[in-house]
């Protein structure tokens, strides 16, 4: 007979996470839902967070993406800091 899952601690807030926490954070929910460690209710809540979280990366990597579209310009410009 299983028991119902423990809750879970808070977890950080999405915006507070960097990329890197992000994608581990994404890592242990694939690998906790493959596994079958958490009920279907916790899964789901568990999918729900990790959508926010692909969200949170695509944001940073946006962000990433624009600055070095700015540097690569201000060097093909010239105008880069030395």
């Amino acid at each position: 007979m299983n028991s119902p899952d423990p809750p879970a601690p808070p977890p950080t807030p999405i915006d507070d996470l960097s990329f890197e926490d992000a994608v581990a954070q994404l890592e242990a929910i694939v690998e906790k839902i493959e596994r079958g460690e958490i009920g279907l209710e916790r899964a789901l809540a568990e999918y729900e967070r990790g959508v926010r979280l692909v969200s949170r990366c695509s944001t940073i990597l946006a962000t990433v993406e624009q600055r070095i579209e700015e540097l690569a310009s201000d060097t093909a410009d010239g105008s880069a800091d030395a």
